[in-house]
Formats: structure tokens, sequence, C-alpha cells
């Protein structure tokens, strides 16, 4: 049996038993059909996202660049909207290109479909970028969710009621009865919580309840929650008796939101004293939180040994939802519930003192690690991927609220996300920052960082003043490491400019410093700017003697950021030299490397290395098929292969021409155009093997070596049974697995296994 073709995309899976919509997906594809942009338009808590993503997995066939879910429910700087969008797709921010143009550029010739999730709150900024989405790309269409309409041209709205309801007097068969939609909900949420089973006597009840709660996916939900500990009369005659107050005693029938507003509040009645205190202080996180979080931000007065159960409650109640990442237990509040929570904490008070205690808690955790993140850099940009949303809700309150040194530690202390993960966001908080107040004293971390990232974003002109300001200000306060740090980068911006004296003073000075400390990151940085200067100038042997000692030094210290870079940098040398035996375990070193840190730029640059080194060793296929690759990957990130490699990639284009004709190389480039950047990767490092032209997708989202793992896997072989079976090592089949797991979105072993079985 042929293996089913998987649709890139990162839809997730549905957590819980979708229910009903019949109606409303066949008309989200029909409008769909006719439209490219539809907006699922409703109040809160009707179930606009569940029937937005289930519209999406059963049309992404139609959509052969799939379909991809952007949340915005977690933002609120309007500015980050663009932003969230690019994530959402896989591109990355760490280049100069202004991620609005990236976008664009990068959708210009897809056929996709967004679905845009939660966007009532920013409808200012989002509405007219989907605008200049759908004019740009012809091949995009939109599905949005909102509380309101965008009200843009183009726009087809599909109003999204609730649920079916049964009639009130229930005459149906209980078997016709359990299939209304309202009904069904309630049920199998009932049955996930606890035993129950919809009956004669039962059936009355769950009617009522359905229809007092308007048919509400949110409010059946919290309330099926409850009858754990409550049967159903129980819970309607609460609910009936707390709607009164509304109604002064009769049976009128409450608003939408009344009725929503009204189920969480007697959901809320029925918490416990801390469980109510820890809902309300919780909307202080804007994204995912751990208990580590919980317990330092939210869990003043209450005690410490309760707050893990405080939490499971909350989930088991409906209130809260579990959201893991790899290896951590997450959370986070529905939006319907984080701002209920947060009139709770205005309420209560205690709005301003919580929000400060978040604030401090997120500055203060991540200046404590910022010494050793170059060390832990893996484990960091882990924990930074899980955090960013809450990092970001704090720094925006700091921009509103003028806090400038709370936001310029913050901004500073957290670059290392903004130098692999989204440098111009970076550069846009640490501006609006540094704009924000007086310049005396100055950050000087903040001013380093910055100046950091504009090196990154090959703006010398803007690195270079605010480098050597960041290296006087250091200097001034004792600081003799970042003073070094500070010149190093300097001295690469000036040599980029032209200033080839200056770039000498400013290195011989960073050298300088770095000799009287003995410091392991001062020295590295000087290093890593002898080398890069000596590439840009052509001195092979100050390449390698600065790389030769970065390598062994950064090997040492477990720096892998350094590492790749050194790697790199020798191996561009060895190539210079046309010793290709010497570079090619070098770069693929360095692409290992930048493919566990997922730096994108990085390996860009080495696979266009590789293309090079493929096409001066007689590898012409595999040379066009990565240089294809190397293409398609600048698209994702807006970024240039480095000056120094454009003559070589010439040669390489002509000497692939040349050797396979004009049509086969075309083939071949294309081959490596449609290739995902994983793919791309595993072929540059000898994993896979090069086609002719002609892409497979046997394999769905896997390498040929990822399947043949899985198939091993899925035999019941253990890590070190596949190792030696296929002769690799055991780090290298845990690599594999880890890169299965992700791709198929999957767990376990076990879900491999049913994988396979389901594909064959």
């Amino acid at each position: 049996m042929a293996r089913p073709v998987r649709r890139p995309g990162n839809l997730p899976a549905d957590a819980t038993s979708f229910v009903g919509r019949r109606r409303e997906l066949a008309l989200v594809r029909q409008t769909l059909a006719k439209a490219r942009l539809v907006s699922l338009v409703g109040p809160g808590g009707v179930g606009k996202t569940r029937l937005a993503v289930r519209a999406g997995t059963d049309l992404v066939r139609g959509f052969p660049d799939g379909a991809w879910l952007v949340e915005l429910a977690d933002i609120r700087d309007p500015a980050l909207v663009v932003h969230a969008v690019i994530a959402a797709l896989g591109l990355r921010d760490q280049a100069m290109v202004e991620p609005a143009a990236l976008l664009l550029s990068y959708l210009r010739d897809k056929r996709l479909l967004l679905v845009v999730d939660n966007c009532e709150h920013l409808l200012a900024t989002t509405a007219p970028l989907l605008v200049k989405v759908l004019h740009a790309a012809s091949g995009v269409c939109v599905l949005v969710t909102s509380r309101e309409t965008l009200s843009v041209p183009g726009e087809h709205v599909v109003v999204v009621p609730s649920l079916d309801l049964p009639s009130a007097q229930p005459t149906l068969p209980l078997a016709q009865l359990g299939q209304n939609e309202a009904v069904r909900l309630f049920v199998d949420r009932a049955e996930a919580v606890g035993r129950f089973e919809l009956a004669a006597a039962n059936a009355p009840a769950v009617v009522e309840l359905c229809h007092r709660l308007d048919g509400l996916p949110l409010a059946i939900e919290l309330a099926a929650a409850r009858t754990k500990v409550l049967s159903v009369p129980q819970i309607l005659a609460r609910l009936t008796d707390r709607f009164a107050l509304l109604t002064g005693g009769g049976r009128a029938v409450l608003p939408r939101h009344h009725t929503l507003r009204n189920a969480i509040d007697w959901s809320h009645d029925l918490l416990t004293a801390d469980e109510q205190t820890l809902l309300r202080r919780l909307c202080v996180f804007a994204g995912r939180f751990t208990v580590d979080d919980v317990e330092t931000v939210c869990a003043q007065g209450i005690p410490a040994t309760s707050v893990l159960d405080a939490v499971s409650s909350l989930v088991d109640k409906s209130l809260l939802i579990r959201d893991d990442a790899p290896d951590v237990a997450c959370y986070r509040l529905h939006e319907t519930m984080r701002e209920y929570a947060g009139l709770k904490l205005r309420g209560a008070g205690e709005e301003e003192s919580i929000r400060r205690r978040c604030a401090e808690y997120y500055r203060d955790r991540c200046l404590r690690t910022l010494p050793d993140v170059r060390y832990h850099l893996l484990a960091w940009l882990d924990w930074m991927d899980l955090e960013i949303d809450n990092i970001r809700s704090v720094l925006y309150q700091c921009v509103l609220r003028a806090d400038r040194q709370l936001g310029l530690d913050l901004a500073g202390a957290v670059g290392w996300y903004w130098a692999t993960r989204a440098t111009s966001e970076g550069v846009r908080w640490l501006d609006e920052l540094l704009a924000a107040g007086p310049e005396d004293p100055p950050h000087v971390l903040a001013l380093f960082m910055r100046g950091f990232l504009a090196v990154l974003q090959a703006d010398p002109g803007c690195a270079g003043p605010l480098l050597r300001r960041a290296a006087a200000t250091a200097e001034r306060v004792g600081l003799v490491s970042v003073q070094a740090h500070a010149l190093s980068l300097a001295a690469i911006a000036a040599h980029v400019t032209g200033g080839d004296g200056t770039s000498r003073d400013l290195l011989a000075a960073a050298a300088a410093r770095a000799e009287d400390l003995d410091d392991y990151l001062a020295t590295i940085s000087v290093l890593q700017a002898q080398s890069l200067i000596g590439i840009f100038d052509g001195e092979h042997a100050a390449v390698r003697a600065a790389a030769s000692t970065g390598i062994r030094l950064s090997r040492a210290a477990g720096d892998p950021y350094a590492l790749q870079m050194m790697l790199a940098n020798l191996g561009l040398t060895a190539m210079a030299e046309q010793d290709f035996d010497e570079a090619e375990p070098l770069l693929t070193e360095a692409l290992h490397i930048a493919r566990r840190l997922d730096d994108r730029v990085a390996q860009h640059h080495v696979l266009g290395a590789l293309a090079c080194h493929a096409a001066a060793t007689c590898q012409p296929r595999l040379a066009a098929a990565l240089l294809g690759a190397a293409d398609s990957l600048q698209a994702s990130i807006g970024t240039t292969l480095a000056p120094y490699l454009a003559t070589d990639l010439d040669k390489a284009y002509e000497m692939t021409r040349a050797a396979l004709g004009d049509s086969t190389q075309k083939a071949c480039l294309e081959n490596g155009r449609r290739m995902s950047r994983d793919a791309a990767i595993a072929l540059a490092l000898g994993e896979t093997a090069a086609t002719d032209g002609k892409a497979s997708t046997d394999a769905g989202p896997l390498t040929n070596r990822e399947a043949e793992v899985a198939r091993l896997v899925a035999d019941g072989l253990s890590n070190k049974q596949i190792a030696a079976r296929l002769l690799i090592s055991d780090h290298t089949v845990d690599s594999h697995l880890r890169r299965i797991l992700s791709k198929l979105g999957v767990r376990s072993r076990t879900q491999v296994a049913t994988w396979i079985a389901e594909s064959d």
C-alpha cells in the first residue's frame, strides 16, 4: 500500500473529541471554495477555535504547502502580530529584512491555508496585514476566528452559533437524544471525568442544563467537569439559582455573554479559597507556564504543599488547560478564562503587585542564568521557547509603564534568544526601551546586546557606535570582560565599513583586555573576531591560528555557539586552500551543531559551503540539490550568504551545469528547493542520498534514514540494537528518534509504531 502524502503544517491534533458542527464545517468548505478570506465570528466560548482547526484539518489536502495555525490569544503587543505569523510558519527572524517583507516574500508562491485564531483584540494590526498577504500571495487562503469581523474588502463571514439543542420537552429515545450536539458534548466530557451515563433519570436535567447554558461549548464543559462530585440535577439547581439572581427570579433568557460569565461564576464559587486566589493570579501569564512559575509568582499566602494540588484541581474542573512542552508539564488559560481571572484580580486589588512580582521573577531568572547561557544554550533556548510569550508580555508592560530599567535588564538578559530566534524583535524592544528615558547612566548590557544584534543583521553602521559606547561604559564600571567582547564586535563592524586601521586598533585593545583577564568569554570573542576578519582578508594563517585555538577552547568549555562558528571558519579556510578532506568533517560538525541549536543563519551558510564542497569533489547532483536547498532556506530567513562564499557559489553553479546539463541541473536544483529544511540538512550530512530531481514522498515527512529508524522502532528494537543494525552510534539513533517524534507530532515509541502500521 502506498504511504499517504503528509502535508506540511502545524495544526494540532484534537486533545478531546470533536462534537457536531457538520453544517458549519460544510459552510466553511463552501465559502472557502469561492472566497480567500473567511472569518468565523461568534462570542467567547462558542467553539470558534475548535471549528477552525477541524476545518483546516479537513481542507489541508487542497493546500500543497499545508495549513498553519497562528495563535494570537497570547499576544498583547500589536507589533508582534507579524512575528507570530512568521513563527507559526517556521520562518526565522534572524536577518535585517523586516518581518513583514520576509513574510510576503516567502508566501508569494505558496499554496497554503492560514488559520488565524483569536484576533479580536488586535484587529487594527491583523486586518491590514492579512490584506497585504492576500494581495501578495494569490495561492494563500485565510481562515480567521474573532468575536467581531475584520471589516475588510473580500471578507466572507460565517457566524458560529451555539451547539444544536434538543427539544425542551424531551420525547426522543435516549440513543437519539445522545446524538444531539449539546447533549453529546456534555456526555462526552462527563464521561471523561468519571463514571457517567445518559439515562432516563437524568436526561431531562441534562436537556434543561444544555438549554440553560445556551448550548455554549465552554459553559457545557465547565458544567460537565462538575459531574465528578455533583449529580446533574444538583448542577442544574445551583446554576438556576445563580441565574435567577439576574432575571429577578423569572426565567428570562440571558444574553450569551451573561450566560457564559455566570456559568464561570458558578464554577468559580465552588472553588476553595486557595483555588480562587490561584486562578485570578494566573492571568498574569500571557502564555504557557509551569508549576515553578506559579509557585514563585502566584503562591504567596498559599501553602507550598497545596500549589500543585490546586493546579491539578483547576485542570480537572476545566478552568485551566494542560498544554505540555516536550518533557515539561505546562498549563495555560483559555482566553475567556484569562479575561475573567483578570477581572477578579483587579477586584481583589492585587493586579499591580502580582504583575510586578511576575516581571521581577522573569528579570531575575534571566539575569541569574545569563552568565552560563553559552554553556547550556540548548536547554536555555528550550526554556525560552516555552516562556517567550510571558517575557514579551512583561516587556510590553515595561514599555507601557515606562519601567525602563526593568525592561532593559530583561531585554538584555534574553539577548541570546534575540540572536538565535528573533533578531528584529529584539532590536525593536531594545530601541524602544533605550529611547524611553535619560541615557545617564547608560545600560551596558542593553547597549552591548543592541550592538551585537546589529552585527548579526549586517548593519555595521549602527553596530559600531553602540558597541564603542558599550565598551566605554563597561570600562567605566569595571566590566572588563564585557568591554573585551564589545571591542571585538566593534572591530568586526569597523572592518566591514572599510575602517581597517580602526578595526586593528579595536581588536588589539580587545586582545589586551582578554589577556589581562584570562577569561574564556573575553578570549573566545577575540578569537572569533580574528578568525572572521582573517576570512574577510584571505589571511589563511591567521584564520587557522585563531579558529584552531577557538575550537579547542570552546569544545572544552562546552560552548556550542562558538564551536559552530570556529569549525565553519576553519572549514572555509580549508576549502579556500583546496584541502577538501580537511574541510568536510569541519563543516559537517558545524552543521550538526547548527541543527541542534536550530540556528538557521548558520545552517544556511554551512549548506552553501557544503554545496561548494560537493561541486569541487565531483558530486554534481548533491551539489545542485544543496544549492537549491540553500536558496529555499534563504527565503525563509531573509538573509544572504556571506560575501566570501559568493565566488565559490558561482563556480558551483557553473560546475554542476557543466557536469549535468541544463535540464538535469534544473531538476536537481528544484528538488533541493522542494526539500524541507530537515531533509536538506540530512542530505548534506550524508544521512540520505541525492536524487535526480524526482521528489520522493514515500516516507511522508521522514527522511529515508528516519523512516528506516522508525521501522526498526516499530519492530521493537532498542536504540542500542538499532545502532548495531545500522552501524551508527547510539547518540545518532537518539537524534533520529527525537526528530521522528517531532515531525510526526507524537510522544512515544508506541505511537511511532502505530504510524508505521497505518502508513504501510
